[in-house]
């Protein structure tokens, strides 16, 4: 049976990115004259960071870097992940064994969770007495678990006969969970929250992103402090037409 997990239940974990703040000594060196070793050992000065962000001038962020390891999200969260392209993953493959059997986990968001009757395909369906009936007198009842659970049975009978994995998976659905190592600098880290913290954004990659901000403001809240969405650093919303309608 499918291992079933609910869209929001995402797990975020910080690996690396806490301590010392880099973008403090890139912002000394591009305009003292001082010897490096002297940069170094200056102590941290928080204005130095605000006016670096306050600026815009992001290259000294670009210094700090975070990585992250994420679980219970699904597919359709990791192609709109890996669309950001200042930034490395790590993805676990989706052919290995979870304690010594097939895995087959899944998120999905609660509210397609509902039965609907459909028509069994076809013209005409053949019972094993050989019988036949229209195909249109006979219907499914079917619903979220029903699906995943039958392609499950699919995907494991093809390993059965020996059909390669890397063809079964074209079936496997979006919901397919996945697990994976995120790494992205404070700079792709701002520009990634102005998208994706935004209400327009799709609801599990919006959960990842706040998840993500959350860490970071913890471990360096000078840098992040004005960190969010594009209303919320620019001051207005750059959608126009599209701007969601639960936002003010």
């Amino acid at each position: 049976m499918a291992n079933i997990k609910y869209v929001g239940d995402g797990e975020v974990h910080l690996l690396a990115g806490g301590g010392k703040v880099y973008t403090d000594i890139a912002a000394r060196f591009v305009g003292s004259e001082r010897d490096l070793k002297d940069i170094i050992a200056s102590p941290y000065d928080k204005k130095i960071v605000e006016n670096i962000i306050n600026s815009g001038h992001l290259a000294a962020t670009e210094f700090d870097y975070f990585v992250f390891g994420i679980q219970g999200y699904a597919r359709v969260t990791e192609i709109q992940l890996v669309r950001k392209r200042i930034a490395s993953y790590l993805i676990k493959s989706g052919r290995i064994d979870k304690y010594g059997k097939r895995n087959f986990d899944v998120v999905v968001p609660k509210n397609i969770d509902f039965n609907c009757f459909i028509n069994f395909p076809g013209k005409n369906i053949i019972l094993p007495n050989g019988e036949t009936l229209p195909y249109d007198s006979v219907k499914l009842n079917i619903n979220c678990k029903n699906i995943l659970n039958i392609i499950e049975q699919w995907y494991n009978y093809g390993v059965n006969i020996n059909i390669p994995e890397e063809d079964l998976r074209y079936m496997k659905p979006q919901a397919t969970e996945f697990k994976a190592i995120i790494g992205m600098n404070v700079h792709s880290l701002l520009d990634w929250f102005k998208i994706r913290l935004c209400k327009n954004s799709q609801t599990e990659i919006r959960d990842l992103a706040m998840k993500m901000l959350r860490l970071c403001k913890k471990e360096k809240p000078d840098i992040f402090k004005k960190a969010g969405a594009n209303c919320i650093v620019l001051g207005y919303c750059p959608e126009n037409d599209r701007q969601n309608k639960k936002c003010k």
